[in-house]
């Protein structure tokens, strides 16, 4: 009896040790797997934090940051020249919520010659500014979209015959004519439209005439170059009237803008007033 009782002991002694081997070997488990957990984690995090995005290049600054006066843009000269008896000799502006941005003005006049008939002329200009935005480009980016746009929709006037569009060098950076003759309340006119850009400005200018009561209709030729003539001062009085060298970037020109009669509203609205007003210029009499 007395010798069982050691015996018992170590006997439980050595079932108590496999116990405390599986216990450490489940503690030294765990610490390991958390640890390259946490080493994952980290090197996650590390590589999240040290992307970044590479930032747009300014654009760049808008040229022009005003507009001239349309009604005076063109020497009062000039107008008499091209619209003789123009009802207005001031010309007729039209109406803008924001000048600096859309501006435009024009002249009609008949010049009755009695028994040798009559000679009607009609005479527009119209200035869209456009400014730089960060994420619609520049000024000048913007002007020469819709420089390009002008005269796809010039080239598409309803009724024109003999559509002509030819560069018109000399005038602003760039510059097309675009010509054509349009039959309109049983007369035969004939039409030139310049449409130019300086910088980021884009000037549309339009002339056209007719003979009245048996008048000859007046030649393609003295058109254009009159068109040409006029639209030349035009440009120049951007330059020479227009704010410039500014450090502009915002959308403040173009297509935020508004106008009036052949000027604007909205920039959809200031489309409509064109096409209303180049429709005026072969239908008018």
């Amino acid at each position: 009896m007395h010798r069982s009782a050691p015996r018992l002991s170590r006997i439980l002694a050595c079932a108590a040790v496999p116990l405390m081997l599986v216990a450490v070997g489940c503690s030294s488990d765990s610490g390991s797997g958390s640890g390259a957990e946490g080493k994952k984690n980290a090197g996650s995090s590390s590589s999240g934090t040290g992307s970044t995005k590479p930032t747009k290049p300014a654009v760049e600054p808008a040229k022009f940051t005003d507009l001239p006066d349309a009604c005076t843009s063109i020497a009062k000269k000039t107008i008499a020249e091209l619209v003789p008896e123009a009802k207005k000799k001031g010309g007729t502006a039209g109406r803008s919520s924001d000048l600096s941005v859309r501006g435009s003005c024009s002249w009609n006049g008949l010049d009755d010659k009695g028994v040798k008939g009559s000679q009607y002329r009609w005479l527009d200009v119209a200035f869209t500014r456009f400014g730089s935005d960060q994420s619609l480009g520049s000024g000048a980016a913007r002007a020469t979209e819709d420089y390009t746009k002008q005269i796809t929709k010039e080239k598409a006037s309803e009724g024109a015959q003999k559509v002509a569009a030819v560069a018109a060098p000399g005038i602003g950076d760039e510059a097309t004519a675009i010509t054509y003759s349009l039959n309109k309340t049983d007369e035969d006119f004939e039409n030139a439209t310049i449409v130019a850009r300086t910088g980021n400005v884009v000037v549309t200018l339009t002339y056209n005439g007719a003979g009245y009561a048996g008048a000859k209709t007046p030649s393609a030729a003295d058109i254009l170059k009159y068109a040409q003539k006029a639209a030349k001062e035009a440009v120049a009085a951007v330059g020479a009237t227009a704010g410039s060298g500014s450090a502009e970037a915002t959308p403040s020109a173009g297509g935020v803008a508004k106008k009036t009669p052949s000027a604007g509203k909205t920039e959809d609205d200031g489309k409509k007033d064109d096409k209303k007003a180049s429709s005026k210029a072969t239908a008018k009499s």
